[in-house]
């Protein structure tokens, strides 16, 4: 059975007496952060002098201090550095100042699901992470309205963790639109997926494979580059409002009818196959344990996808055409 926790199963008053560290003042960092403090917690920032994040921090009205030092006023130690990154931050600056009674926080669960990160047993350890980016988060916020978040509780040193987390949750506004709880593994395991299977891999493979097709058929890049990419936002905007069903709904009849009758025949059986294999994949540890080695090695295969991808048609087209849509610049 699910359980979603809302405003009244909160307590903000559990933070009064804590200090919170936020390790890295990136987009969700500076959201939590902020949000933070203007429900009355006391917040300690960590972000590298000289980068424009410390900068950011500084205009916000923090004094940014290093890793080492948050980590030992801190009472509630947020990490919000990259995956990659997390277990060195913590390996030299967050552990040798954990004690008893101290809790460590995490918006992702990776470090602690493949054991990049052991915790000492004497702490809490627990994630609240906002299914959305730090900016909606602050957005949400400071509109009285909140982002729904997962919680999860690794390690319950002091009894406390689960309510602790809820609290933080509250103080960043999550409550307000619902605290789904979970587990760290679930939360990593399902994350990857999604952005390896759909969300990241799955849309832009089968966004350049529909570009191509066009293309080859003699057809031109700027009307392929329309009908495949472009257009995409008004369809995830209408599933992400109405559900597929609606989406159905809000197209011609025409696009429904392609949908509903030609949908299985570009995610096949043999597709689902390998949706299935790439999820064993990461349950076992094996995407885990290639994304370390790649980060150790410098990273040769990411940059050279990267590039790869970079120097695809579709790049070229589209920057061309986004030059001709300036509504679209923020």
């Amino acid at each position: 059975m699910i359980k979603i926790y809302y405003e009244q199963d909160a307590d903000l008053s559990l933070l009064k007496d804590k200090t919170i560290a936020i390790i890295g003042y990136g987009i969700q960092g500076r959201g939590q952060a902020l949000c933070l403090r203007d429900s009355g917690c006391h917040v300690v920032v960590s972000e590298m002098e000289g980068t424009v994040n410390f900068e950011q921090a500084k205009k916000d009205g923090f004094t940014p201090v290093p890793a080492l030092e948050a980590a030992k006023a801190g009472d509630i130690i947020q990490i919000l550095t990259q995956d990659h990154v997390q277990s060195k931050v913590y390996n030299e600056s967050i552990k040798p100042n954990l004690k008893k009674g101290k809790a460590l926080c995490f918006s992702h669960g990776f470090n602690i699901r493949f054991k990049q990160i052991k915790p000492p047993k004497n702490v809490d350890v627990f994630m609240v992470a906002p299914k959305g980016p730090g900016a909606l988060v602050r957005r949400m916020f400071e509109e009285g309205k909140g982002v729904p978040c997962l919680l999860a509780v690794f390690q319950d040193a002091t009894g406390v963790a689960r309510q602790i987390g809820l609290a933080y949750a509250k103080a960043i506004g999550a409550t307000k639109a619902g605290v789904i709880e979970t587990t760290f593994t679930e939360e990593t395991e399902t994350d990857l997926f999604g952005e390896q299977a759909v969300l990241c891999g799955g849309v832009t493979e089968l966004i350049k494979a529909g570009f191509d097709t066009l293309v080859e058929a003699g057809y031109q890049p700027e009307i392929a580059y329309f009908e495949v990419l472009h257009e995409l936002k008004l369809i995830t905007d209408l599933i992400q409002e109405k559900g597929i069903s609606g989406m159905r709904r809000g197209v011609s009849n025409t696009a429904c009818y392609g949908d509903l009758s030609r949908g299985k025949r570009i995610i096949t059986e043999k597709t689902r196959k390998e949706m299935k294999k790439i999820l064993k994949e990461i349950q076992k540890g094996k995407f885990a344990k290639e994304w370390i080695k790649e980060n150790e090695d410098g990273r040769p295969n990411f940059n050279r996808m990267l590039k790869e991808g970079d120097e695809h048609l579709i790049e070229k087209v589209g920057k061309q055409l986004r030059e001709m849509m300036p509504w679209m610049k923020k």
